[in-house]
């Protein structure tokens, strides 16, 4: 009776191999055509959410107890002895959650040597994540943007806009810009507060008019408080000449190139 028994638990783990093995798997680890198992067959119905970090470091040559350390245990009966694991991993993205198997080939030493997902394109997850940097801002000079003491903006204003903004549109992602308007001293500091948030708002206006989503764009007026140049000319002409570098709209850019 005992070694019917132990017939009987052979032939069990022998037909768990053969359920276990789907590919046709030489003994490099390779295989023309991966098989997947059927996603409703799966032995932990709702797979995991795997660290991404720990999927990068599965590379060929890893053992079994470095897999199941980095991404625990398979999730299909994979039987006895078998040349290949299968996951079933979920991901998090902005269009919503998104699944994937992942299979692992082992060679005849049983070392992770191939490795497949399905759908393909799922691969991408391992793409390092594109990093968020700080864009050379732009900047459009008051004289010439500006009429002085206007907030209307000019037609050499409006076409510097339409290149800051096809600049912009080849960014593949831009997160915020922020608009600032300065002036220069001459005139009250509330009329310039007032003239610097007119100016950053009529750039703003006109980067949404060309295209630049309004969502992203904000503004902020500086006034008087921030200048580049101090000049002390005591004629007017002279002096509106020299404090041209304060007059300006600054746009700085926080995005992906």
């Amino acid at each position: 009776m005992k070694r019917n028994y132990l017939w009987a638990a052979l032939l069990s783990s022998l037909a768990l191999a053969g359920c276990g093995t789907l590919s046709q798997v030489d003994a490099e680890g390779q295989t023309d055509k991966p098989v997947f198992p059927e996603i409703d067959k799966t032995t932990f119905q709702t797979g995991s959410y795997p660290n991404i970090d720990n999927l990068r470091q599965v590379q060929a040559g890893v053992t079994r107890d470095q897999l199941y350390d980095l991404l625990g245990r398979p999730h299909f009966a994979e039987g006895f002895k078998v040349r290949e694991w299968d996951y079933l991993f979920h991901f998090n993205t902005a269009q919503g959650i998104k699944t994937c198997q992942f299979k692992v080939l082992f060679d005849e030493d049983m070392l992770g040597r191939s490795f497949y997902w399905q759908p393909s394109d799922c691969a991408s997850v391992l793409d390092p994540a594109p990093k968020k940097v700080s864009i050379q801002p732009f900047s459009l000079s008051g004289d010439v943007a500006f009429a002085f003491g206007s907030a209307a903006l000019t037609t050499a204003g409006l076409s510097t806009i339409r290149d800051i903004a096809g600049q912009l549109k080849q960014m593949s992602d831009v997160e915020q810009l922020t608009v600032s308007g300065h002036t220069d001293r001459i005139g009250s500091a509330a009329s310039n507060q007032r003239l610097s948030q007119q100016r950053a708002q009529a750039v703003r206006n006109a980067l949404s008019a060309q295209g630049i989503p309004a969502a992203v764009i904000q503004t902020q007026g500086f006034g008087q408080d921030r200048p580049l140049v101090n000049c002390d000319q005591q004629i007017r002409s002279d002096l509106i000449a020299c404090l041209a570098p304060n007059r300006r709209v600054d746009i700085a850019v926080q995005g992906q190139r």
